[in-house]
């Protein structure tokens, strides 16, 4: 009995800390330059999230419950914590900086150890360079975010679709930030409205407007959900024929990560409360990584 009654608490422990798990994955996804492959991979659920994803229709049953507090944390994350993120960001942005920059950090060690277990040279050395240089140089030579509109039409829905593809990629490799690649084709600002519109909406019972904006997000939905199958499928197959290769690589992406969060951080009007707390946050974001990794 009692050995029953501790099984079921370790399960219901474990439930709720892959949702908490999932709620960074999520809030990390709605933040440009923020990567929630980079969280995946800093918690250490990475393979396991890949594995579930690819093998979803082989072990239905095992693979959503594996799947299941993730994605109620992602959810949780972008839609309502997003909120409060983007708060945080307008009123204390160097700190929030260092907190993410912390998450990844503390996550460093468990990638390493992927690398160090595989036999590496010059071939992976070189793909690390070349992922390092790739996410800084996206970064560096990406526009400014001009907004696009979101309208109706046949061409819009279909470019919608495929938004969500690329989207979903980029938010499932480690590193690169879907948010991000949003903001660079225009579209992070207009879907980021669509979904506080439809938020909002459902809460005030406006059904005009959820209808309205389901429109232009039903089919980025579809190429979010189609983009993260067919590129999970796609890391599945690098880490089994080349996996020192494909973890050096990613090793690539994430160390870029925290640089490329610098590089959109301004820091003119930083003094020395900001950067004390700053480093609050740093080590309180290492803490929560080393933490949730285990």
């Amino acid at each position: 009995m009692k050995k029953a009654r501790e099984s079921r608490n370790g399960v219901v422990m474990k439930f709720i800390t892959d949702v908490l798990k999932g709620v960074i994955i999520g809030v990390a996804n709605a933040i440009p330059g923020v990567s929630g492959g980079t969280m995946m991979v800093s918690m250490g659920v990475f393979d396991d999230i890949i594995y579930c994803i690819t093998h979803l229709f082989k072990q239905v049953k095992q693979s959503i419950m594996t799947l299941l507090p993730y994605f109620i944390g992602m959810a949780l994350g972008v839609v309502g914590l997003a909120y409060a993120i983007q708060w945080l960001y307008a009123n204390y942005p160097f700190q929030t900086n260092m907190l993410f920059i912390g998450l990844i950090f503390g996550g460093l060690p468990m990638i390493w150890k992927e690398v160090k277990a595989e036999k590496t040279g010059v071939p992976q050395f070189i793909l690390f360079l070349l992922f390092f240089a790739a996410i800084i140089a996206m970064q560096y030579f990406g526009n400014d975010g001009t907004s696009a509109e979101l309208t109706i039409s046949f061409l819009a829905l279909l470019k919608m679709f495929f938004i969500g593809i690329v989207a979903s990629a980029t938010m499932v490799i480690p590193g690169v930030s879907g948010s991000m690649m949003l903001q660079i084709l225009g579209y992070y600002y207009p879907i980021m409205d669509a979904i506080t519109t439809f938020v909002s909406g459902v809460k005030n019972g406006d059904w005009a407007a959820v209808l309205h904006v389901s429109v232009s997000l039903v089919p980025f939905g579809i190429g979010v959900v189609l983009g993260i199958f067919v590129i999970a499928k796609i890391i599945e197959i690098l880490l089994q024929k080349w996996k020192s290769h494909t973890y050096s690589a990613i090793l690539g992406l994430v160390v870029s990560s925290p640089v490329v969060i610098l590089m959109g951080t301004a820091f003119g009007s930083i003094g020395l409360v900001t950067i004390l707390t700053g480093a609050v946050t740093l080590f309180a974001g290492v803490f929560i990584a080393s933490l949730l990794g285990k």
